[in-house]
């Protein structure tokens, strides 16, 4: 990834635990807020999603796109874009490592627009996205 966001949490939580939460697609309505449908497309040989359609709104943005998803164990889960309305790219990635007697949790967020953007508010929108992902998945696993 370019030019990326990245922020961190600790969840109190293993990192097997973690993974199962961001691994369940079929629950992100419940716990993302801007994520409103989801359809699995397509499942790896391990049985996680490689390929997720998501239909977001997030009240002035609305969009539907399709992720394709790489998965490295219950260390570490990236995506990137396959096709979107209102984006040109996105690269993701969840990081877990051990901290403690919880979980470190890294999500590091690379969005490019179709529209033109400064990059300074794009980075801003990046940090607004991961932050509230990052809390809402922290409330979702210790909760």
């Amino acid at each position: 990834m370019a030019e990326h966001t990245r922020s961190s949490i600790t969840i109190d939580a293993t990192p097997a635990e973690v993974m199962a939460v961001i691994a369940d697609f079929a629950a992100y309505p419940a716990w993302t807020g801007e994520v409103k449908e989801i359809e699995v497309l397509e499942t790896a040989g391990n049985g996680r999603a490689a390929q997720v359609r998501l239909l977001l709104d997030a009240g002035a943005i609305r969009d539907e796109h399709v992720l394709a998803y790489t998965w490295d164990g219950d260390r570490e889960v990236s995506w990137t874009l396959v096709k979107s309305q209102m984006l040109r790219s996105l690269d993701g990635s969840y990081a877990l490592a051990p901290a403690g007697s919880g979980t470190e949790v890294t999500y590091q967020l690379a969005v490019d627009v179709k529209i033109p953007m400064l990059g300074m508010i794009k980075r801003k929108a990046e940090k607004v996205i991961i932050d509230r992902a990052l809390a809402g998945l922290k409330k979702r696993v210790e909760g």
